[in-house]
């Protein structure tokens, strides 16, 4: 392990910060649901001195530590408290308590962390300015961002720039990775009802409407939007994932309702506005033309997380003054997953950085959102480090 002087000053706390990490990850709660975590927060930063506010957005919590020194930045780190609607497989000790609940993204872990920063940040206040430490609900699908931000969070709890971080298995123990600009996908859940008068399908199919046909030829349509709407440089993704309708009991029966539901991830509001006014016109063409009526709904779930650049450039400079600049990655690719933090860098900005769970031979291989997956304890001290460094180079004495 690095000699890294947060290291040597977390050291002493490690043992109790594992235990409330554990104790998380036994009593999984999901988004807007996460009282128990929400009151273990705010009991520890109370515990550590720290000026609290509960029920932010719903559950969400919110500490303020304020510098001794003279200065008027503020900033905010942010870290994530839900669990996920999983059934555990784990086999750990401190496995989920909570049937068909369990941390399978790791926000145990990054609640952990920030906490660790906390009770660092108390004890030592020779910065200038004042950290937000913002521990959010709902950050799976629950909009949990959003409420907070609804509830005035920057308004109540002022900040200059904000900043996230989440853990990421086979990444290495000590590295992280990061990049400027579009770094994670918006998204959306689409749902498109065909219906229409249905009928038999061997006696007189020429009497009915065949919805099979119409969404024969709205999932083949859906990649032609991709391959020629959406212009080659812009990355972009349509999938369906469900197809449902009719009766295996019954299939001499033509359905008179099918439904196709899938996900889309853009990385920009233009190819987010284009994909929608697309799959709409295809929904409605393909009905139209085949004597079928339809319904088109979409649920945008998350915007691109885009990373600003300063801010970008301060966390990979705070990350490798903690791990050394040769493990920091910072040209990361992009991923196709979303994050709900890209509300908050909406309104201000800030940046999002990987830091490694691990290795499989690190324990910390096993995949998010798989019933295997566990946060590796071992990774709590750069988490912390991490967050500390960004302080010291954020809110710095002023000349």
């Amino acid at each position: 392990m690095t000699e890294h002087a947060t290291f040597r000053a977390v050291q002493p706390w490690l043992p109790e910060l594992t235990a409330i990490r554990r104790d998380i990850h036994a009593h999984p709660e999901m988004g807007l649901e996460e009282r128990r975590t929400a009151a273990l927060v705010a009991a520890k930063l109370r515990e550590w001195g720290i000026e609290v506010e509960e029920g932010v957005g719903g559950t969400g919590v919110v500490g303020t530590v304020r510098g001794r020194l003279p200065g008027q930045r503020s900033i905010g780190l942010r870290a994530d408290m839900d669990a996920l609607a999983m059934t555990e497989r784990t086999g750990l000790p401190h496995a989920s308590t909570h049937a068909g609940v369990m941390h399978g993204c790791g926000h145990d872990g990054h609640t952990t962390m920030l906490l660790g920063a906390a009770r660092y940040l108390a004890e030592n206040r020779d910065f200038s300015g004042v950290v937000q430490l913002i521990f959010q609900p709902a950050e799976e699908g629950r909009g949990g961002a959003l409420a907070m931000l609804a509830d005035g969070l920057f308004e109540r709890f002022p900040c200059d720039a904000v900043f996230g971080m989440h853990n990421k298995p086979g990444m290495p123990l000590g590295s992280f990775g990061i990049c400027k600009g579009a770094a994670m996908a918006g998204g959306s859940k689409f749902f498109v009802r065909f219906t229409g008068t249905g009928g038999h399908g061997g006696s007189n199919p020429h009497l009915s409407t065949d919805l099979s046909i119409v969404a024969a030829h709205f999932v083949l349509g859906l990649q032609t939007i991709v391959g020629r709407n959406i212009s080659a440089f812009e990355p972009a993704v349509i999938s369906v994932g469900h197809i449902g309708g009719g009766d295996p009991e019954a299939c001499n029966v033509m359905p008179s309702e099918i439904m196709v539901a899938g996900t889309t991830r853009h990385y920009s509001d233009p190819v987010k506005e284009l994909t929608e006014r697309r799959m709409r016109e295809l929904a409605h063409g393909l009905a139209a033309m085949h004597g079928a009526s339809v319904e088109v709904t979409f649920d945008w779930l998350a915007e691109p997380l885009i990373n600003h650049a300063d801010e970008t450039d301060a966390a990979v400079q705070a990350a490798s003054s903690v791990v050394g600049a040769a493990s920091v990655d910072a040209k990361l690719p992009p991923t196709g997953g979303g994050e709900d933090f890209a509300f908050m860098l909406r309104r201000r900005p800030g940046s999002f950085i990987f830091m490694g769970n691990g290795t499989t031979e690190e324990g910390g291989g096993a995949g998010l959102h798989t019933p295997v997956y566990d946060f590796n304890d071992a990774a709590i001290p750069y988490g912390i480090a991490y967050w500390i460094e960004l302080v010291k180079q954020e809110l710095r004495v002023p000349a």
